[in-house]
């Protein structure tokens, strides 16, 4: 399975980080539980920088037009309609692990 693997040192609890990777930029949260989510950094509307937005519980809510994005699964929340690219991540030795591919 092919991953990438970022440093957690600097990483904000609810704040985002742009993080490269062969399927384009990807915005990496750290969620106020500790959890750690990852989703392409491109709001399913209008392409607004995931990364940039404000995360509540498991969403963040793009900064462009305030769309409500799943950070488990990548889903728009109703009345918008749209998804993005959500990676499963986990956390070892300091580093969070993005798997690229899904089983």
């Amino acid at each position: 399975m092919k991953s990438i693997r970022v440093p957690l040192s600097g990483l904000i609890p609810l704040q985002g980080r742009r993080v490269e990777s062969p399927l384009g930029e990807l915005a990496l949260f750290r969620l106020s539980d500790g959890g750690l989510r990852a989703v392409l950094n491109s709001c399913p509307h209008k392409g607004g920088s995931l990364a940039e937005g404000i995360v509540s519980g498991d969403f963040v809510f793009c900064t462009q037009h305030d769309w409500k994005i799943c950070l488990k699964d990548g889903e728009a929340q109703a009345p918008d309609k749209g998804c993005v690219k959500a990676f499963t991540v986990r956390a070892e030795g300091g580093d969070a692990i993005i798997e690229l591919e899904q089983s």
